[in-house]
């Protein structure tokens, strides 16, 4: 069961979503990472610094959701840029495609991770809505690993559509897809 703070009686092991000190919990965040993701040491090590790089721009937030105050997911993301290394990576895929205007005025989703125990409760689609609703952008913006997936079928059902595929990421095994959404995101019970 999914309860937002506020909203019915608080039980034990509810599931908490809220605004994330990702500089404060990175270690945290991370471990979620590693295992939802497939990470070994030495790629949660530069992710660690990438994600702290982050949180320094303007703009920049995350949310997690805890169970008895323990982080089992969590999302952060930031206003888009395009001189940021992944706006310079995607441009000429989306350009390609005519969509490279979806890098100005979009918010984009960095990471989106939810421990796999955890998984399949509405916790991915309870970060993302929430991120998003607080966003001043009309529209976002995330790449995921271009296969048929659970994730990809979430961003999917929330409104997000292709934009470009086969983005190859250097030193990412497989290629990506770059996907775009207006917001506000679609809720399930709108469609």
């Amino acid at each position: 069961m999914l309860r937002f703070p506020g909203h019915g009686r608080h039980q034990p092991d509810d599931i908490v979503i809220g605004p994330l000190d990702l500089p404060g919990h990175v270690d945290e965040a991370l471990a979620v990472q590693a295992v939802a993701f497939g990470l070994g040491p030495d790629e949660v090590a530069v992710r660690r610094q990438i994600v702290l790089r982050h949180m320094t721009f303007p703009g920049a937030r995350a949310f997690g959701a805890t169970v008895k105050g323990r982080l089992v997911g969590f999302v952060y993301g930031m206003p888009n840029d395009r001189a940021h290394w992944w706006s310079t990576v995607v441009e000429p895929y989306l350009r390609a495609r005519g969509h490279d205007d979806w890098l100005d005025d979009s918010f984009v989703i960095t990471e989106l991770h939810v421990h796999p125990r955890y998984q399949k409760h509405g916790i991915g689609r309870a970060l993302i809505t929430t991120i998003t609703d607080g966003a001043d952008q009309p529209r976002s913006i995330l790449s995921a690993i271009d296969v048929d997936s659970p994730a990809r079928h979430l961003y999917h059902s929330l409104g997000y559509q292709d934009l470009a595929r086969q983005v190859n990421f250097p030193s990412a095994a497989k290629p990506y897809a770059v996907m775009g959404a207006p917001l506000p995101l679609l809720r399930a019970d709108s469609r």
